[in-house]
């Protein structure tokens, strides 16, 4: 027996994009990329996202390889400069990894042993890199080192030859850059510039006024090098730039100003050619200048988001900024927007909670400012943005703006429910909207506007879920800090002039003993609603609205509730914020069980009785998966997660996940996702990186959306259906063979050539991967057999009698396709045997 696999927390999405400066791969054309990667040739974006370094394709906008080794944080990825199909990475794990990135192998690991926050790679260095590490004994200070990397056959290899070049550095990669082929190295901090010569062995320390004037702030923000002339270029806390000069002498050095930003300068860049440089900041400008002229600027704006990083491809084509809010824009050289990559975006706050589209498995939860995000899970990038509050977002700090809270589908994603609010202290500002999808285009239509429909904030909202009865009997519910419960119901539009037919109006408002409403959800059928009342749970008809039972337990106020499913549904979960966790019989009206517990997310599974609770004590999360009708979970994980938990959702699987452990059975038609406080994307899994990362779809997707011609038409669907007559004609043979996939075969197909074992290794596992086993028989043939050793004499052997049964013990096709057949005993096999030697020919007389 094999061990099932354990679970894996895996960071699937959420990372930030600008951890580090992006890098461009240089031309696989150009450099001679074999025939064998399924990757066509052309230029690729290389980005450091969470432990993981990203590829993107430049013309299709998708992940190419997702490549993943690293224990934690990668702070810097840079190009191996003697082999462009080589790429170097590092990690606050403390290891440096150089990997095929075409292929997405690691060729080797250097463990350095201190935490790495930036990298720098120098063509005149040919063994060694630049790291900045933290300096040992000091609290926040850090060192510049050369890090040289040992040769060796093995992939983990130590590099202990450590040599410091430059001390009281910056963390950050952007206060530090390489001049001129490698021959200086600059660095800023706070107010003072280091120049350090490598050849002279000189270092030459330059300061600006530490004194905040009326002009602004004098604090570097960013350095950058000419790649030809000895020019350095810095950023300002001011918005200015300086280009300083002739500072190999201490005395004798220049500098000029250029001045645009308001605020500070985020990042520079040169061109390859030295004539421009590029700058960012917080305005969401891209800034050309020329020639080093205040005069002369070019400006790409409303790029979206402030500006973090800015990159150069190598031949000068292309440039891309990384922004704040995890997009990725890619800008021609003539300083023309091309496109953008756009992964989750990291709100300032998630008010909305972590929502399900039910028609695209998309989550959706807050975006840009006043939008609705719709986050692919798949492809890691977002869907699109849906303007909910439709007015312009002004970016100044202390302003009180409108801001989206509440978001809730129905059940079948036809409509969906919005609540935008003004967060005021006297005098809340609120909106409730409802949206109707409309096919022809494709996107949400506001049908409904509601103007203050309560007095106070709104705290919960939800759909009934009927799915056979959506269009008759659609009910929403919003619960509110006013004390009361409203259920809106759709009504005929009676107005002829009216746009629309329907649209939604207040049927009923409940409340209890004036306390405030702060939690609400339906039943399974539709039939219960229940409504949470700072300490007590009220359970209401859905038909009559009348109060049928209430649930209290003290102390502690309600923090989430939740009904059970399927053969669970006569129970209700609550949990309160004095740490219990509480499971209500609605037959009976009595506190089943309770479990001490700081729940602070309850998440039910839609699609089976499970019901997913994460704790968060002693600066840790842990997860408990229960069903209701027992009180002992069927899976925990303590301390799954160093981060706080704030949202959780389970996502509907296409297709039910192959579960070999019972352990792990609640996660077979459903996959549970967590958002931490730092806006962290996680779940639970039990795949293979490589399994999860790169599947064969993934693969072909580039080669698919290539541009179609005729020949190619024709030839498609020649192959769909030769394809479609060899899977017809192959059906009975995976039935007698369902272990195709051997291990020699994806060896052959999907490891690159230059790292494959030997072909004298590889030739018998594949030919012993093609014959067909002879214990793999059909059933009628395991039926004839027993059938003719039924007919065989009592004084048969007991070996022989052995030899039966092990036959009819193997595992027949029809018991893999899920029709069990019935294994009998040996005592049973006699019995029967007897029976059929009996002689009951004196039944025909009756």
């Amino acid at each position: 027996m094999v061990a099932p696999a354990a679970l894996r927390v895996v960071r699937c999405g959420g990372g930030s994009l600008h951890g580090a400066r992006a890098v461009f791969s240089a031309d696989s054309k150009q450099v001679g990329l074999g025939p064998g990667s399924f990757i066509p040739g052309g230029v690729y974006l290389l980005c450091a996202s969470g432990d993981f370094v990203k590829m993107y394709s430049l013309a299709t906008e998708e992940t190419l390889r997702l490549m993943g080794g690293h224990a934690d944080l990668v702070t810097g990825i840079q190009l191996n400069a003697h082999n462009h199909m080589q790429l170097y990475s590092s990690s606050l794990d403390g290891t440096i990894k150089l990997w095929d990135f075409m292929d997405g192998i690691p060729i080797k690991t250097f463990t350095v042993g201190s935490r790495l926050l930036a990298l720098y790679v120098l063509a005149s260095s040919e063994d060694s890199v630049f790291v900045v590490i933290p300096k040992s004994g000091e609290r926040d200070t850090f060192q510049l080192v050369s890090v040289k990397l040992p040769k060796g056959a093995g992939q983990d290899l130590e590099a202990k030859e450590l040599s410091v070049v430059l001390d009281g550095v910056d963390a950050s990669p952007k206060h530090i850059a390489f001049g001129r082929e490698g021959e200086y190295v600059a660095s800023v901090k706070d107010v003072n510039l280091q120049v350090y010569f490598f050849k002279q062995k000189q270092l030459n320390r330059f300061s600006v006024s530490a004194v905040k004037t009326k002009s602004g702030n004098n604090q570097f923000s960013c350095v950058a090098c000419h790649p030809t002339e000895d020019c350095i270029a810095t950023g300002h806390a001011d918005g200015k730039i300086r280009l300083w000069r002739n500072f190999c002498h201490k005395k004798e050095y220049t500098f000029s100003t250029l001045h645009w930003h308001h605020d500070i300068v985020m990042d520079l860049a040169f061109s390859v050619e030295g004539t421009s440089l590029l700058s960012g900041g917080v305005e969401s400008v891209l800034v050309l200048w020329h020639n080093e002229s205040d005069c002369q600027k070019d400006f790409l704006p409303r790029l979206g988001s402030p500006i973090e990083y800015i990159s150069m491809a190598s031949d000068g084509t292309l440039c891309c900024t990384l922004h704040t809010d995890n997009r990725i824009t890619i800008i021609n050289s003539n300083l023309r927007f091309s496109r953008s990559i756009q992964g989750l975006i990291k709100s300032a706050d998630i008010k909305t909670g972590l929502v399900v589209d039910p028609r695209t498995k998309a989550l959706v939860l807050n975006g840009e400012p006043g939008h609705l995000q719709f986050y692919s899970l798949q492809s890691d990038q977002q869907l699109f943005s849906l303007d909910i509050v439709q007015r312009q977002y002004i970016h100044q700090a202390g302003l009180n703006q409108i801001d989206l809270v509440k978001v809730a589908f129905s059940p079948q994603g036809k409509w969906l429910a919005t609540v935008e609010e003004r967060e005021e202290v006297t005098d809340p500002e609120l909106q409730l909207k409802l949206w109707f999808y409309d096919e022809e285009t494709q996107s949400f239509k506001l049908n409904t506007r509601i103007n203050m429909p309560h007095e106070d904030h709104i705290t919960d909202m939800c759909f009934r879920d009927m799915d056979e009865l959506e269009d008759d009997s659609l009910v929403l519910v919003t619960a509110g800090r006013d004390c009361v419960f409203k259920v809106w119901v759709m009504v005929e539009d009676t107005d002829p002039e009216a746009q629309q037919s329907v649209s939604w109006s207040c049927d009923f408002v409940g409340s209890y003993h004036n306390y405030q409403a702060t939690n609400c959800c339906f039943s399974e059928d539709g039939s219960l609603l229940a409504v949470s009342f700072e300490e007590t749970v009220t359970v209401w008809d859905s038909v009559t609205w009348d109060l049928k039972c209430t649930f209290c337990h003290p102390p502690g106020k309600i923090r989430n509730i939740c009904f059970g499913r399927l053969t669970c549904s006569k129970y209700l979960i609550g949990a309160t914020d004095s740490g219990f966790l509480c499971c209500w019989n609605l037959l009976s009206c009595a506190l089943e069980w309770s479990a001490h517990l700081n729940i602070l997310v309850l998440q039910p599974d839609p699609l089976s009785e499970h019901i997913a609770a994460v704790s968060w004590l002693s600066k840790e999360s842990s997860l408990f998966v229960f069903k209701p009708n027992e009180p002992r979970p069927i899976y925990i994980q303590r301390n799954f997660c160093r981060e706080k938990i704030q949202l959780a959702a389970f996502v509907p699987r296409d297709e039910p996940e192959t579960i070999g452990s019972e352990k792990y059975l609640w996660l077979r038609r459903s996959q549970l996702f967590f958002l931490t406080d730092t806006q962290e994307l996680i779940t639970l899994s039990m795949k293979s990186l490589e399994e999860r990362l790169t599947p064969s779809s993934k693969q072909l997707a580039v080669e698919e959306s290539l541009p179609v011609t005729p020949f190619s038409l024709l030839l498609g669907k020649h192959r769909h259906q030769q394809s479609q007559e060899d899977i017809d004609l192959g059906k009975v043979f995976l039935r007698n063979k369902r272990a195709q996939d051997s291990p020699a075969v994806k060896e052959l197909l999907h490891t690159p050539a230059h790292v494959l074992p030997s072909a004298s290794f590889l030739c018998p596992l594949f030919i012993n991967s093609l014959l067909i086993s002879k214990e793999n028989k059909s059933a009628e043939e395991v039926a004839d057999e027993v059938e003719m050793e039924s007919e065989k004499t009592e004084d048969d052997s007991d070996e022989e009698r052995d030899v039966t049964e092990m036959e009819q013990e193997d595992t027949s096709p029809v018991e893999l396709l899920g029709e069990m057949t019935c294994k009998l005993s040996k005592s049973q096999e006699k019995e029967l045997r007897k029976i059929r030697k009996m002689d009951f020919s004196w039944l025909s007389a009756f």
